[in-house]
């Protein structure tokens, strides 16, 4: 047969099922421990209640959308001011590049929802059809009644976690025990059913079924993340130079022919990394795309060296620089050296900066949010005693939890303002707990105040906050700068910025 006409090479190879063995050790422990705490503030977080007053909700984690806010504990954000959601989000980038610089994929190996999960499945699926070696049998073996009642258990305990993760997600976006029990009593809203199926499902088919797929093939991460990493990023490594050549032993100390003189290296081709990986790669063939750096190899083969007398640490976190090292017999750099350099120091300093500056403006931002809009048709009235008239739709945000009064006032370095609302006697303004008033507002001025010629006047608005009752004896103001056209106005764009 021709070249021409043989088949092209396949670009996808079939999923070979993985079935990592149980493994004892500091990583396996800190995964078991992580997985703890971040399921557990997954699913409970909903159900914390924290008491904000009567007119605001108790769930201490809530993304309101009816109410278009965002609660955290005893931190309210509202849509104006999402540069602290923006903010967050820069922290979290700059978090992974620096965990990712100092450790390579720490994230990936412990705290990535996609491991914490499978690992999760993988407990389950032990539980019930055993460790390596039986789920490999099972798994080959044809379908019988063992295999049907093994795997139909298995998907319920799956299905059941994955409807939990679903729910727990649509109980961050209302109160968790009214949804709850609109939930079971087949009362919720569609979009509550739909949410929970499609992350059900999706948790039920990635943590079950696709698991080391979704690192290889889906997550853009491994592919980034060579540009966070150098020569001294520590990440988990083979030394080759000590396990090489391997070679099989009866115990430490004595190859398989029995002549008491050690002819290898230290590994002795166990497999046992490669038995307890998730990703079911081999360590020892180098850096790999689908390593998630999660430990469990490093685990394995230091059980088997403590067995047979060897040192430990064959495989294990290390640095490029610790391997030109250790190759010429000099001593390495310390942990500090590694995490203190140039690099984790600017993303510390740039972490830290956005996080100071988001904690700054938290607590200096101002319990009140106003806009003022000029109303341009017309632009301005001139009324029949020659004064002229502008109006404004004034915005006021009231982010307290009681009524606040607002009083309204203006000032101006050359003309004197007359104020009115429209309908309403006074200038004072009641808005409600936790809402946001619209009112017309009408500001005229005499025209032998203006400017001769002027177009337009530079206006300042004045809000003050005269707390619940309107006699706060010292109120909180603000004010907002706009501009007030004249008879000889033409139409322009700039109106002014809030401060």
């Amino acid at each position: 047969m021709s070249s021409v006409d043989q088949p092209p090479p396949a670009l996808y190879a079939p999923r070979e099922p993985i079935f990592p063995r149980r493994v004892y050790g500091f990583f396996r422990n800190l995964k078991w421990a992580l997985m703890v705490l971040l399921l557990g503030i997954y699913y409970i977080t909903p159900w914390i209640r924290w008491d904000r007053g009567p007119n605001l909700p108790d769930q201490a984690v809530l993304i309101d959308m009816s109410g278009r806010r965002f609660f955290f504990f005893m931190i309210e954000i509202w849509p104006h001011e999402f540069y602290f959601v923006a903010g967050l989000l820069i922290m979290a980038g700059l978090g992974l590049f620096l965990f990712t610089s100092a450790a390579g994929r720490v994230w990936c190996g412990y705290a990535c929802p996609q491991t914490v999960w499978t690992d999760l499945f993988i407990l389950v699926e032990r539980w019930i059809e055993g460790d390596r070696n039986a789920r490999i049998r099972l798994h080959r073996q044809p379908w019988n009644w063992e295999k049907l009642v093994k795997n139909g258990i298995k998907w319920w305990v799956w299905l059941a976690i994955a409807l939990a993760t679903g729910g727990a997600w649509i109980f961050y976006f209302t109160d968790a025990p009214t949804l709850f029990f609109d939930l079971i009593h087949f009362q919720a809203h569609p979009v509550a059913y739909v949410t929970m199926g499609v992350l059900t499902g999706t948790t039920f088919f990635f943590g079950g079924f696709a698991r080391e797929q979704i690192c290889i093939y889906a997550c853009p991460w491994p592919r980034i993340q060579a540009a966070m990493m150098d020569e001294d990023t520590l990440t988990i490594g083979y030394r080759d130079w000590r396990g090489e050549p391997r070679g099989k032993l009866e115990k430490a100390g004595q190859d398989v022919q029995g002549n008491g003189a050690q002819t290898h290296g230290d590994c002795i081709d166990c497999m046992a990394c490669v038995n307890v990986c998730p990703q079911g790669i081999d360590i020892r063939d180098g850096q790999q795309l689908a390593c998630i750096t999660c430990g469990l190899c490093i685990d394995a083969c230091n059980g088997i060296m403590d067995k047979i007398g060897k040192p430990r640490d064959l495989i294990g976190y290390l640095a490029l620089t610790d391997e030109v090292a250790e190759r010429a017999g000099a001593p390495k750099k310390s942990l500090w050296r590694h995490i203190l350099r140039l690099r984790t120091v600017v993303y510390t300093v740039l972490w830290a900066g956005v996080g100071v500056g988001l904690i700054v403006a938290l607590f200096l931002r101002a319990p009140l949010d106003v806009n003022v809009t000029p109303v341009r048709n017309p632009q301005y009235v001139t009324l029949s005693d020659g004064s002229i008239r502008n109006a404004y739709d004034l915005r006021l945000r009231n982010m307290q939890g009681d009524d606040r009064v607002f009083a309204v006032s203006a000032s101006s370095a050359i003309a004197t303002f007359l104020l009115a609302f429209d309908g309403q006697d006074d200038l004072n303004i009641t808005v409600p707990a936790n809402q946001t008033k619209t009112v017309r507002l009408f500001v005229t001025a005499p025209v032998e105040t203006l400017a001769v010629g002027a177009e337009r006047t530079d206006l300042r608005l004045w809000i003050m906050d005269m707390g619940p009752d309107g006699t706060a004896v010292d109120p909180l103001r603000i004010h907002y700068d706009t501009v007030f056209y004249g008879a000889d106005a033409h139409h322009d764009d700039d109106d002014g910025k809030d401060n």
